[in-house]
């Protein structure tokens, strides 16, 4: 907890102690709070649950600090200390700090400072308070401008995503709108139409029972109101064009959801982009046959069995590698090049793990994957194997985890497509990145699964 002069932001603004951030920490929900309230608040509950919207956890979350909120809550307090030096009072001279010390950039006192500067004889006090205030007025602008800028951001998004929502819920109402009207309208023509073929069909019943009969007074008497026009509408004026008109916005609205749908899979691919870990090979599961660089970050088959140590973590009769680093809370994202690949296996396993022998690799046995076979065969092993469509082949995939959601999802990361999602799993334990380049296959599959640091979509 940290306590500074100035007006206090929201975004800066810890809900447990009301100051500016120290030490922030984000939840899994998304909140922010000091390090330190946050654990006092745990450790003083038996339940792990976000003190501002109330989510429970499953597990105590492993906190990390957010450097970036953490940088500007500090420069929100510089900012504070400069806009407010008379809140700080030497206590010697009973007066407000007014200039920063060049050593640890605190307020002192001007005259403790005149006296240390005459006292070593150090540049004038006139030039040294000019160059601090310098100093001062730029670092000001500075934290101004970074928080604007934030502010800005956010802003934006909120505006374009309003924008969007507003758009496309004025559109759906228009339609819904101009549907109602052309099949009021529609209904109206026809219901017209028939009443009068219902007319038309009466008077050519009559007139066909007059032309048979022989009082031709009768029928003189009666001819000319059978004859006389019908109070018929003037049909032609009306445009037909409703259909044509309702065609024009459904093709509108389905270029305006696919426009829509694109957004989404980006804004949806980058939202898991930013869980992205570093992701190194353990060479202490690396199949015998597999073929590891230098930097842990790609591995092959080789035709070649290594003589290698026993291990209890590894693989030996599947051709298959595990990340060095396993994750039991929260979330996480790895992408993994696959081009030039005919056969490859990716996902994540539980570390309890059957590693000896042939496993299929589905859930029951803490397996989940996406697989490739035979170059265009896309495949997820389910309750059952469930064949996967799609349209262009991967060249980079990327992996997504929600432990406490049960969440396992795989997208084409140049295409920003969805490819597969396991849901409402139930995960105990660590779970880590799993790799299979599988068999070399005559040099037919020898390109090597790599790793790849993420390229955030814009």
């Amino acid at each position: 907890m940290s306590s500074s002069s100035g007006p206090l932001t929201e975004e800066l603004q810890c809900s447990i102690c009301l100051d500016v951030f120290t030490d922030p920490v984000s939840t899994p929900c998304g909140h922010n709070f000091c390090k330190t309230c946050l654990n006092k608040c745990w450790d003083n509950s038996q339940t792990c649950n976000c003190p501002y919207c109330k989510e429970t956890f499953k597990q105590r979350p492993d906190l990390k600090i957010n450097t970036t909120l953490r940088e500007l809550a500090d420069h929100y307090k510089v900012k504070s200390a400069v806009k407010n030096p008379e809140e700080y009072v030497c206590h010697k001279h009973k007066r407000p700090l007014e200039m920063f010390c060049r050593d640890d950039q605190t307020c002192v006192c001007l005259m403790c400072a005149v006296k240390e500067h005459k006292t070593h004889n150090t540049v004038s006090l006139e030039e040294e308070s000019e160059e601090k205030k310098t100093q001062l007025m730029k670092t000001q602008k500075d934290v101004q401008q970074m928080i604007q800028d934030r502010l800005k951001k956010i802003q934006d998004i909120k505006h374009s995503a309003q924008i969007s929502k507003t758009f496309y819920t004025e559109m759906l109402e228009l339609i819904d709108k101009q549907q109602k009207a052309a099949e009021k309208q529609e209904h109206e023509l026809i219901e017209g139409l028939e009443q009068e073929i219902t007319e038309l069909e009466m008077r050519n019943t009559e007139l066909e029972q007059l032309s048979h009969t022989e009082d031709h007074l009768h029928l003189l008497q009666i001819y000319s109101s059978l004859c006389s026009p019908t109070n018929t509408r003037n049909w032609p004026e009306f445009s037909m064009k409703t259909h044509e008109s309702l065609e024009n916005l459904r093709r509108s609205l389905t270029q305006l959801q696919g426009t829509l749908h694109e957004k989404l899979k980006l804004t949806e691919l980058k939202w898991m982009q930013q869980y992205a870990v570093d992701v190194t090979l353990d060479p202490d599961t690396a199949h015998s046959n597999l073929i590891l660089s230098d930097d842990g970050k790609q591995v092959r088959h080789g035709d070649l069995t290594q003589k290698l140590p026993e291990n209890p973590k590894r693989f030996n009769f599947l051709v298959s590698i595990l990340g060095n680093e396993g994750f039991f809370s929260g979330r996480f994202y790895f992408e993994v090049q696959v081009k030039g690949k005919i056969d490859w296996n990716l996902g994540v396993v539980r570390e309890s793990i059957n590693r000896k022998g042939d496993i299929p690799l589905n859930p029951g046995n803490g397996y989940w994957t996406v697989v490739l076979r035979n170059g265009n065969e896309y495949k997820a092993f389910a309750d059952s194997t469930v064949s996967l469509s799609l349209s262009v082949k991967p060249q980079r995939v990327g992996v997504f985890v929600d432990y406490e959601y049960g969440l396992v999802s795989f997208y084409d990361v140049e295409s920003s497509s969805h490819i597969y999602s396991y849901t409402d799993q139930s995960f105990s334990g660590k779970l880590y990145p799993y790799f299979s380049p599988c068999l070399n296959n005559g040099g037919k599959n020898s390109s090597p699964l790599i790793i790849t640091p993420v390229s955030y979509n814009t």
